[in-house]
This record gives structure tokens, C-alpha cells and sequence, in this order.
């Protein structure tokens, strides 16, 4: 179809499309009759004929169906797995463009979501690593993994890897066990990973070693259709002091073959807390679950060298140790850089109370508590509290206090009256945001501060709309948290009007 005529139907095909930029979720964009077309596949500054997919009054939906020329800022996917799997979905994109357009999806969320007047955005903090990053992979059992069409009919076709396109998901599911990652958008999709370039060794080879012992002893992987089967997930954790935690999560308690793999798994890897879950759920969550300690300890051990900082001296670290359920920034490094962006807009001189809203396992608050007078933290989990208050003691920090319970309901005003409102206040809710009743609740706490800690810009900004009224914006960093990805963390000072 030739630029100047309507598109009435789905499936007709945009012809020489220029690709103009990337939107959230990793979607590219360009326009066609003054309409905004949303691609699925591609890059920016691509040439591209599209096949539309979605007709709506103000914009289209297609994906590429070829391409007329290739842009100049891609590059070569370096995974084997690249178009099948959902993780490192823009690795065909040179990392110096992904941090542009991620640092664009920070600017386009505060100001058209949030509606919000801004000042200029601070240059995104880049990953020093952009491969091996991750400390945490969990990794699922299947008794028919998905084949993709190259391994079904070989030769290969015309070569979609390296496009950006989503095609080599195209394929069915056999009957031959696999373990890996889920298809993007089927729950029972699952891919066999040779190999995973998002976190350091051992995690490979320890995932190649189960998979291999498990089909050696006939030992079943699960049927997430069928729900029969024993082997369910593999979730492997690893820190930056060379510590390894593997959990094993499987459906029965048949002990034969828990202890086969636990203790080769002992025998073959230097392994610091090796675990099991027995679920007989039909989902493969465990934080509801008790887990059985096998060998070695209960936890592994990250660190965060502090240097130079206010009271503490040039040595020192600051620990935390990481149990199967608790939840820790899954990029250590990087987690550091976030953590001294918080701590650098709160701005603290020593006398403040902090409060630390979804305090996790209490790593900012503990990460910040030299610079306040005392900092309390609220976590909706109470294992996560437990995990707070064990890493306050193991860091001799005696002025952080936490509590369990539902934000939404544990901050009232009774809450205020008892601990005291505070001078400044951090947040760092999930994905979803904060619940509207804790930004009202933030309003009658009235803080001088709030710093906004968010891996979701886009509740980022609805949330801050909600406090704008009384708060204005006066400094925004981006963090690159998640190289490769389309995901991109965000920290924004609010000061009171």
C-alpha cells in the first residue's frame, strides 16, 4: 500500500515504513498518514514494509513482514536463543541507543502519564556489565519442551535472528523433556537454554548438569497441562562474594530422587545453601511454601563496599544476606549505584526520621541508616521484615526499626502518631506502584522529601501526579538496571511546595 491511501483492513501491507524511535514494552514506532503506527519487531531507522495487525482511530498496530534496509545502529544479537526467548529483547540494538530510548521512556511517562512540569532529566546511569549481570534465574522443568521451526524443519528458513522480529517462537511443543524459559505469553511454552548469557558461571553448567542427570535416571519433568510429573523449577542465586544457592522445587516428596540430584549437585559445584520445596499446587509459586534447608546454609551473602561515605570509614561494607525467598536487586552492581542515587537526594544530615516504605529486606534502609537519626521500614511481606532485622544485627545497625503488614493499612495516621512523622520519606513499591491510599496517606504525612524508587515508570508517574499538588519535582536519574531489556529504573526527589 502507497503512503496518501486509507488502511481499511488488517493484514495489508505499509510499504518503505521508516522506524522513528522505540516506545514502553519495546515496541517501535513510526507513522503512516499522520497515524502513529506501534511495530512489534525492528529497529530504529529501519526501512521496513509492515503487515497491519490492529486499525483504531488514531493509530495502527502491523509487524514487519520484510525489510527494505537495516538501520545503522543495530548490532548482532550475541544469544543463540535471541527472537524465541522474552528476556534480552533488544540485544540487536547497540547499548548506547537502548539507553537513549530508555532515558526517552522516563521523559514520555512523567510528562504525558503524570502530566507533570519537569526539569531536565540527568544522563542514565549505564551498567558496567551488560551480560552476566543477573544474580537470580529461575528456570522451569517441562515434559514437552517447545522445539522452535528451526529444529523442526531444517534447513533453516530465511533467517529472522537478528531482526528484532518474533518469529523463530514458531514451532510445537514434544515430547522430549526440556528445561529453561517460558515462551513470551504461553505459560506452558518452555525452550531448552544451551546457554544463558544473564548470570555468571556456575549457573550454566549446574542447569546443564540437572537436565543431564535427571534424563540419565528417567527422573520425569513436569506436565504444566497434564500436572503430573516431579521436577518443577530450578532457581539458582549467586552474590557477589562467590556464594551459590540453588533450590530445587519439585511436586512430590520421593526422596530417592531429591537426594540423587542434591547430592551430585554437593559433590560436582561449590554450592553455599542448597535447598528443595515440595508443591503440590497447580502453580509453581513457593513463597507460600516451607523450604528445606539440604546443605549448607540457609542464606548467601552480597555486599556493598560503602568507601568513603559520611560516618563510615574508607573499608567498610555493608552485608546482607539473601534467603530462597527473599527479594534483593537482581543486579548487585548496579543495585549499589540506585542505592547512592537514593541516598544522594534524600540529602541527609544526620538528624532525620526516614521512613522506607516497601523496605523489602531492608537494604536501602539499612544502606541509608549511617546518615539518619532513625529509619523505619514498612514491608508487606513478614518474612522479608525477618530478613531486615537479620541484616541490621549483621551489620551492627541499631537505629532502623521494621514492620509487616500491608502499607495501604499499616500507614495510618496512628502509624504517625506512634513513630513520628518523618522528615524524609524513600519508596520503592513494585511494578504496580503504591496504592492510592498511601500517596494520600504521604500528603497528611507532609514530609520535606519524598524519594520515588521505581522499576516502572509509567505508575511512577501516576503516582506522582497524585502527590503534585503538594510536591514539586526537582531531580530525576534513571538507572540501567536491566541491559538488553526494555526495562529501566527511575529515581525522582520530590520536595514540598
Amino acid at each position: 500500500m502507497n503512503s496518501g491511501e486509507r488502511v481499511s483492513k488488517r493484514g495489508e501491507i505499509l510499504e518503505n515504513i521508516l522506524i522513528e524511535s522505540m516506545a514502553a514494552e519495546g515496541k517501535c514506532v513510526a507513522r503512516y498518514n499522520n497515524l502513529v503506527v506501534f511495530i512489534a519487531g525492528g529497529a530504529p531507522g529501519d526501512l521496513v514494509n509492515i503487515e497491519v495487525t490492529k486499525i483504531k482511530s488514531h493509530f495502527l498496530e502491523g509487524k514487519v513482514s520484510s525489510f527494505v534496509s537495516y538501520s545503522k545502529n543495530r548490532t548482532t544479537p550475541f544469544c543463540n536463543h535471541f527472537g524465541t526467548c522474552g528476556g534480552c529483547t533488544w540485544q540487536h540494538i547497540d547499548y548506547a541507543t537502548q539507553l537513549i530510548y530508555k532515558q526517552q521512556q522516563v521523559a514520555d511517562a512523567l510528562e504525558r502519564i503524570g502530566g507533570l512540569t519537569i526539569p531536565p532529566i540527568k544522563t542514565i546511569i549505564p551498567s558496567q556489565k551488560t551480560q552476566f549481570y543477573r544474580n537470580r534465574l529461575d528456570f522451569t522443568f517441562s515434559a514437552n519442551r517447545w522445539l522452535t521451526r528451526e529444529e523442526l524443519k531444517p534447513p533453516n528458513p530465511p533467517a529472522l535472528r537478528g531482526t528484532g522480529q518474533r518469529g523463530d517462537n514458531v514451532g510445537k511443543s514434544f515430547g522430549e523433556p526440556g528445561l529453561g524459559f517460558h515462551i513470551p505469553k504461553m505459560f506452558d511454552k518452555i525452550f531448552e537454554v544451551e546457554k544463558c548469557y544473564l548470570q555468571p558461571d556456575p549457573s550454566n553448567p549446574i542447569r546443564l548438569h540437572v537436565k543431564e542427570l535427571a534424563v540419565k535416571n528417567s527422573i520425569p519433568f513436569f506436565d504444566l497441562r497434564k500436572q503430573v510429573g516431579f521436577l518443577r523449577t530450578l532457581t539458582i542465586r549467586t552474590s557477589n562474594e562467590n556464594e551459590t544457592m540453588v533450590i530445587l522445587q519439585v511436586a512430590q516428596n520421593n526422596l530417592d530422587w531429591i537426594q540423587l540430584i542434591l547430592d551430585s549437585l554437593h559433590s560436582n559445584f561449590k554450592i553455599d545453601s542448597l535447598n528443595y520445596v515440595i508443591n503440590e499446587k497447580r502453580n509453581d509459586t513457593f513463597f507460600d511454601l516451607p523450604i528445606i534447608n539440604y546443605k549448607g546454609n540457609q542464606y548467601i551473602t552480597e555486599s556493598m563496599h560503602m568507601g568513603r561515605d559520611g560516618q563510615l570509614p574508607v573499608s567498610t561494607k555493608i552485608y546482607f544476606r539473601i534467603g530462597p525467598k527473599s527479594f534483593y536487586q537482581t543486579n548487585s552492581e548496579q543495585a549499589f549505584e540506585l542505592y547512592k542515587v537514593a541516598l544522594t537526594m534524600a540529602g541527609l544530615k544526620g538528624h532525620e526520621l526516614v521512613y522506607d516504605l516497601y523496605t523489602g529486606t531492608g537494604t536501602i534502609a539499612n544502606f541509608i541508616s549511617s546518615r539518619a537519626k532513625r529509619v523505619v521500614g514498612l514491608e508487606y511481606i513478614a518474612s522479608a521484615v525477618e530478613d531486615a532485622k537479620a541484616n541490621a544485627a549483621l551489620n551492627n545497625i541499631h537505629n532502623t526499626e521494621f514492620f509487616a503488614g500491608d502499607i495501604k493499612d499499616l500507614l495510618d495516621e496512628n502509624f504517625l502518631s506512634t513513630h513520628g512523622k518523618p522528615d524524609v520519606v524513600v519508596t520503592d513499591p513494585p511494578r504496580a506502584g503504591m496504592h492510592e491510599a498511601v500517596c494520600h496517606m504521604l500528603l497528611k504525612a507532609a514530609p520535606e522529601k519524598i524519594i520515588y524508587v521505581s522499576c516502572n515508570p509509567a505508575t511512577q508517574a501516576r503516582d506522582l501526579g497524585l502527590l503534585y499538588s503538594a510536591y514539586s519535582v526537582t531531580e530525576i536519574q534513571p538507572v540501567d538496571m536491566f541491559p538488553h531489556t526494555t526495562h529501566v529504573e527511575n529515581v525522582v526527589k520530590l520536595e514540598k511546595k
